[in-house]
């Protein structure tokens, strides 16, 4: 029958344990970092969950698809940028830097594959 929910998508799966790994650990960020880095951190790495569902529900248009998929990756990098920040800063350390980048990497290898290859998504094809 095939997947029925964005839910369903091991991308997705993916991105919402990283989201929530990220979570935790950014519990222990300094307060200072509040309204800085947590936020931006925590708001990134969710947005590639909510925009892929968002884009799940848009594969009638390949382009509207494709579009919110793109905008999954960016969230994915912007996650890795402030991942990078976060260890430099010594909130995290280097072992949990590498995990949750491999993590990115893996995401969006795969969202890069659904760019690129956006009909098997497609509904009406």
């Amino acid at each position: 029958m095939g997947v029925q929910s964005a839910k369903e998508l091991i991308v997705y799966q993916k991105a919402y344990k990283l989201a929530m790994h990220i979570f935790d650990i950014s519990k222990k960020f300094p307060d200072e970092e509040r309204y800085a880095l947590t936020s931006q951190i925590r708001r990134s790495s969710r947005s590639v969950c909510l925009n892929l569902r968002e884009a799940w529900v848009k594969r009638r248009y390949e382009a509207h698809f494709i579009s919110k998929l793109t905008d999954c990756d960016g969230e994915n990098n912007e996650t890795d940028t402030s991942l990078d920040f976060a260890k430099d800063c010594q909130y995290i350390k280097n072992e949990q830097h590498a995990e949750l980048t491999s993590l990115c990497k893996e995401i969006g290898n795969m969202l890069g594959s659904m760019i690129n290859n956006p009909n098997s998504f497609l509904l009406n094809k």
